[in-house]
């Protein structure tokens, strides 16, 4: 299944998930508690995020532990790679401009 990592990315809610994940792996439960959100909002999130393949899960007793993978995130800024190369390149146009200016 093709996935359209925007509109993964696009749920406020899943981009806070992937916020607390990427200090720590965590339990929905804690998942919930840290965001002030129920457990099955976490739990329906989660699911997105796993199909999508932005998160993985383990099973610890009865607890499942959720992690982030890095494969999505990579795709991600692979494709975001030529944007930040042009910009890079206005900005330092600017800067030279700028500079030009200050030196006037």
């Amino acid at each position: 299944m093709s996935v359209d990592t925007f509109a993964v990315l696009s749920e406020p809610t899943r981009r806070r998930i992937l916020d607390r994940l990427r200090t720590a792996e965590s339990s929905v439960n804690a998942l919930a508690e840290a965001l002030g959100t129920s457990q099955p909002t976490v739990s329906k999130q989660l699911k997105v995020l796993r199909e999508a393949g932005f998160v993985t899960c383990r099973t610890e007793a009865q607890r499942r532990i959720y992690r982030i993978e890095p494969g999505p995130f990579q795709a991600l800024d692979d494709w975001l790679r030529p944007y930040r190369a042009l910009w890079h390149r206005h900005l330092d146009a600017l800067e030279r401009h700028l500079d030009d200016l200050e030196e006037t």
